[in-house]
This record gives structure tokens, C-alpha cells and sequence, in this order.
């Protein structure tokens, strides 16, 4: 760990923009595949939040593995995405560039297996929601999130994060960039703590501050939104902290601009955003 951390601001020179542009002979093969596994009884709009914005962040394709009992098995209103039961998707886990494992899992026998299972594939890894939860509960699982030897991303909100670390959201809150070190320190990871000004850090300490966004985003279903997004980014080839600093600001970039189009911040909605990252990842792209 590094005595004396980075601290700035992301601002776009810091980015690393490259996936975003598309090659006249692109391909979907091109910009990877991403598999989001989660969405328990009663939690699917996670599992679709996240994949959807998978989508839209320019994945070339998109799995979504839900873990409901009764799942759907078409997103009608993004049929581009493909979803698989568990048993199908072991069979093709080795041809994805990145996976996602949390939004809307819940925290059954069945949630541990599957989060078993993926940290143990050889993948870039986003850990989210219930699925930080139970590494935070069990101490198997967090020995083998500290040993995985591929890029491994956090992303927790305070709460999350304080049971990650055993103490108590105030803590976290008063001391958010202590927080974030400690969490990559124990975890061996790359994490994003999430909230205003969300801290983006790698597994060596360096850290920026994400200058984006604002209370429109403090609604339900904005963190798979982020998980999706960044899940993305990491198939399509960044690495884990170049992934997360370019999907904070983007994430964030797209609720200002609604804000700023008269859409919210009161009653901004996950799904609103999702759309406008899109554009700002196009706006982007052509140096705007």
C-alpha cells in the first residue's frame, strides 16, 4: 500500500476514453462479453437495470443470469439481451471478457454458490450489492476475494462497506478516503465507494474523486445501473480502475445532464439514467 495515496479530482484528461470509439469494420466480438448474475424473487429490475445498462454502455453482448423462480427468459423491451439459467451459463463462463455478480442476488445457499463460482473463474469480476454482503459474512469468501489473481472491483455504498470493514456507517462517512484504503487493503481489490463524491480507488491506493453527479442519483435501482456500466467497461477491455473512474463520471455526467434538461433531480429514475449515459458516452467519443 502506498504511504502517500493520489488524491485529484477525475477530470477527462484522466480517463481513459479508448473503448469508446468503434472502428468502421467493428464487430460485436470486439466489445466483449459481459454475464450480470442476480435477480432473486422480487429483485429482477435489478438484474435487468444492470444489463440493460450493460447495453447501452456498448457491450458487444450481454448475459443476464437470473437467479428468480420464476424468471423471465426475455427482456421485451431489450430482447438484445440473452438470458441463461445457472446450469447453461457454467458452460459458457469461459467466454466472457467480465462478469457481475450482486444486483438483486439476495443472500440464500444458492446466491453463496453462485458467488463461489464466479470468483473462482479466471474474469475480470464487479462484486455488488448482497453479493458484498455475504463476503462480509463470511470469511471463506472474503479469503478467496483477497486471492483472486484477476481484477477484482468493489462497489459499495456506506452501508456495504461498513459491514465490509466491521464498523459503523458514521465511521465510514466521517472518514470516506480512510474507508476506501482500508477496503482495498483487506480485500485486494479495486473499489468504488459510492455516494456523493464517490472515491475511485485501485488495489495499490491511489485514489480520485468523482466530481459528477448529484442527489437525483440517491434513488432505488442507480447502483446497478453503475455495476452494469462498469461491468461494460471492464469487458470491453479497461482495467479495473480505468473502468471505474469512467463509469462514476459517467454515471454521474448523465444525471446532471437531465437535471440540467429538467428531468429531476426529484424522481430521476435508474432507467432515465441508463438511457442518458449513453449519450454522454457518444458526446464523449466525438471530443464533445
Amino acid at each position: 500500500m502506498n504511504q502517500l495515496p493520489q488524491n485529484q479530482y477525475t477530470d477527462k484528461a484522466s480517463l481513459n476514453l479508448s473503448v469508446l470509439k468503434r472502428k468502421p469494420n467493428a464487430h460485436k466480438g470486439d466489445h466483449g462479453s459481459v454475464a450480470i448474475l442476480g435477480g432473486q424473487d422480487g429483485m429482477l429490475g435489478a438484474l435487468l437495470l444492470a444489463s440493460r445498462t450493460a447495453l447501452l454502455s456498448g457491450a458487444g453482448r450481454v448475459y443476464a443470469v437470473a437467479a428468480a423462480t420464476h424468471s423471465i427468459t426475455v427482456d421485451v423491451a431489450y430482447p438484445e439481451i440473452m438470458f441463461r439459467t445457472f446450469d447453461a451459463f457454467q458452460a459458457i463462463a469461459n467466454d466472457m471478457h467480465a462478469l457481475v455478480i450482486g444486483p438483486g442476488l439476495g443472500q440464500t445457499q444458492q446466491a453463496i454458490d453462485w458467488l463461489e463460482f464466479c470468483l473462482a473463474q479466471q474474469k475480470p469480476l464487479l462484486v455488488d450489492a448482497d453479493a458484498l454482503n455475504l463476503i462480509a459474512s463470511n470469511p471463506d469468501l472474503a479469503e478467496t476475494i483477497r486471492n483472486r489473481k484477476l481484477t477484482t472491483v468493489m462497489t459499495p455504498h456506506p452501508g456495504e462497506a461498513s459491514r465490509l470493514l466491521g464498523c459503523s456507517v458514521k465511521d465510514v462517512q466521517n472518514d470516506r478516503i480512510g474507508s476506501a484504503l482500508a477496503l482495498v487493503k483487506q480485500y485486494q481489490c479495486a473499489c468504488v465507494l459510492k455516494g456523493a463524491e464517490s472515491i475511485c480507488i485501485d488495489a495499490d491506493g491511489n485514489y480520485w474523486i468523482n466530481p459528477t453527479g448529484n442527489a437525483g442519483l440517491a434513488s432505488a435501482g442507480t447502483g446497478d445501473v453503475l455495476s452494469g456500466l462498469i461491468g461494460s467497461m471492464l469487458a470491453q477491455g479497461l482495467s479495473g480502475i480505468d473502468a471505474i473512474k469512467l463509469g462514476a463520471y459517467l454515471h454521474g455526467a448523465a444525471a446532471d445532464n437531465l437535471v440540467a434538461k429538467g428531468v429531476g433531480p426529484v424522481g430521476l429514475t435508474a432507467s432515465e439514467v441508463a438511457i442518458e449515459i449513453r449519450n454522454v458516452i457518444n458526446l464523449l467519443s466525438n471530443g464533445e
